[in-house]
This record gives C-alpha cells, structure tokens and sequence, in this order.
C-alpha cells in the first residue's frame, strides 16, 4: 500500500471515529465519562488536523476551493434559523 492511500485511509478511519465520539458525548449522563469523551475526541481532531495539513502539503488531498465570505454567511444562516 502507498502512503497516499495509507494516509487517505486514515482520514477517513478518523473521520468516522469523530462521528462516534459525537455520539457516545451526546449520550453521556456521566459528567467523568462525557468529560474523558470529550478529551479523546479532541485529541483526535488534532491529529486528524495535523495528519490534513501533511496530505495536503503532500499532495495527497485537495480540499475545497475558497469560498466568498457572504456565501458562507447565507449558508450559515439556514443552520441558525
């Protein structure tokens, strides 16, 4: 396997591990739990983040192109209301 593939693999992999996170903190009616949850999804975005920017700077992921700031505000809205 390329490191390409093992990196984009793994992002993926982290992806889905946030999803899960999200969903065991959402459920959580134990404030130790909810709060150790909490800091295990956050260590895992940071690497998630981490290992984005080296994909990137690899070449490996291109992400979206940049978008107008009132084009972000329009869509912001419709989650807001």
């Amino acid at each position: 396997m390329q490191e390409k593939e093992m990196v984009n693999d793994l992002l993926t992999q982290l992806k889905g591990s946030l999803s899960t996170y999200a969903n065991a903190i959402a459920e959580s009616a134990n404030p130790q739990l909810r709060q150790a949850l909490q800091q295990i999804r956050n260590d895992c975005e940071t690497f998630q983040y981490d290992l984005y920017k080296l994909a990137e700077q690899k070449g490996y992921y291109r992400s979206a192109q940049q978008v107008e700031q009132n084009e972000v505000m329009q869509v912001k809205s419709q989650f807001i209301s």
